[in-house]
């Protein structure tokens, strides 16, 4: 099993867990996971997770890395960036722009000499229309950028499309956007399998087809997402406004993992 002393996040609401178990007040979330594999038998890990939710690329280049490449120590550090989400999501994306910042930033963490593990994002979503299409050509146009960069920087790479059956609304929170628990258990494990640690070998396993549903229940459930989620997103939007602002990072520091209580 590979050995790393330091796990470093990078990232959004994805690693910071959103919308997994809630442990010390905390989402628990993938990353945690996968530190508490990463920690067994391995006495002085530590484990530092700088993520915040609805963090742009930029922010989470500006006031995430800076901090946290004080703390790598060459290949033994692991990092996971994962950003750029939110970007592609924004009505005024700029794809170029954004993928250069991207590039700039893996290159940046390389030369520190960490073992840099990267993530690609599912493309397909259910349904059809000018909003499916546009999601499916932007996060595919992402990753395309994401692992050209893995490639060009010997990074490791998660990909999205080993499971994109996590696209599964049994896989997501309420809001159908984040993970909840089985989500983040299973996101863990995938990044498990790649990393080279033990993984439950059926975790890419899809669910069963669901009990279908009828028109009233599905529009019922649309209208109360629609007015719990989708209209606060797009006030927030106006106001110029993010869920993470405000809030601060799980760690701004190496913590020995797991906590010691």
């Amino acid at each position: 099993m590979a050995k790393y002393t330091r796990f470093i996040t990078f990232g959004d609401s994805m690693t910071e867990g959103m919308c997994d178990d809630i442990v010390d007040g905390q989402y628990r979330g993938w990353a945690d996971r996968v530190a508490d594999v990463l920690a067994k038998d391995n006495p002085g890990f530590s484990y530092f997770n700088l993520a915040i939710r609805g963090k742009l690329l930029h922010q989470i280049i500006t006031d995430q890395l800076p901090i946290g490449k004080r703390y790598i120590e060459g290949p033994q550090t692991l990092v996971s960036f994962n950003a750029g989400a939110n970007d592609v999501l924004r009505p005024n994306y700029k794809p170029e722009k954004a993928m250069a910042e991207y590039r700039a930033a893996v290159e940046d963490l390389s030369k520190t000499g960490a073992t840099i593990l990267l993530f690609t994002a599912i493309e397909s979503v259910d349904g059809s229309g000018k909003a499916a299409d546009l999601w499916r050509e932007r996060f595919g146009e992402f990753n395309k950028n994401v692992r050209a960069v893995a490639a060009e920087y010997g990074a490791i790479l998660a990909e999205a499309k080993r499971a994109p059956f996590l696209a599964d609304k049994r896989f997501l929170d309420s809001d159908r956007l984040h993970l909840n628990a089985e989500g983040h258990r299973r996101f863990a494990q995938g990044v498990q399998e790649v990393l080279g640690l033990p993984y439950d070998s059926t975790w890419d396993v899809p669910l069963p087809p669901p009990p279908a549903k009828s028109a009233i229940v599905e529009k019922a459930e649309n209208a109360k997402w629609i007015i719990t989620f989708v209209l606060p997103w797009i006030w927030r939007r106006i106001r110029g406004k993010s869920s993470g602002d405000g809030r601060s990072a799980k760690h701004f520091a190496p913590v020995p993992w797991p906590p010691r209580n």
